[in-house]
């Protein structure tokens, strides 16, 4: 078994400490990314609609587990989402018991619009960086979303027009 050194736990702990403020700031622009959306969404319902948007349809089952809350919450989640338009409930075709929900148009244009709002205040964060250490974030950001196993954003536009 191998050991950290004190060198290595204080190079965590500053990294989880950096990514915590980094994820501060990305939540603040993810809220100011959907400002304009009429029915002012929650993150959790944005949340929502991007998995929907990156895998597909999906189970209740499905995705209350993609999005690791229960049945009933992703109910009343998919509840207020239907009422909105924004998503659609439909059948699957391999069993007539189990429903599955999609985005609709209106879902995705929400999506679409929210994520070029979102590139476009990250562009000018990161525009603000000095140009050397760029390169670096994107490496260690590479790595921190495989680690993580979140599909990157190239992936579920290849996804989509795969649809």
């Amino acid at each position: 078994m191998s050991r950290r050194s004190p060198a290595s736990e204080s190079d965590a702990e500053a990294m989880v400490t950096a990514l915590l403020t980094a994820s501060r700031l990305l939540v603040a622009v993810s809220a100011r990314s959907l400002a304009t959306v009429e029915d002012s969404l929650t993150l959790p319902q944005f949340r929502m609609l991007v998995v929907l948007d990156g895998r597909g349809p999906l189970s209740l089952s499905g995705l209350a587990g993609e999005l690791e809350v229960q049945p009933s919450t992703a109910m009343r989640m998919i509840d207020r989402l239907v009422a909105a338009g924004v998503v659609a409930r439909g059948v699957s075709a391999e069993d007539r018991r189990t429903s599955v929900i999609s985005l609709t148009k209106a879902g995705r244009r929400i999506v679409v619009d929210a994520t070029a709002r979102r590139r476009q205040e990250i562009a000018r964060i990161v525009e603000a960086m000095p140009a050397g250490q760029r390169r670096h974030l994107i490496e260690a950001l590479q790595a921190f979303t495989e680690a993580g196993s979140e599909p990157s954003v190239e992936n579920t536009q290849q996804a989509r027009a795969s649809w």
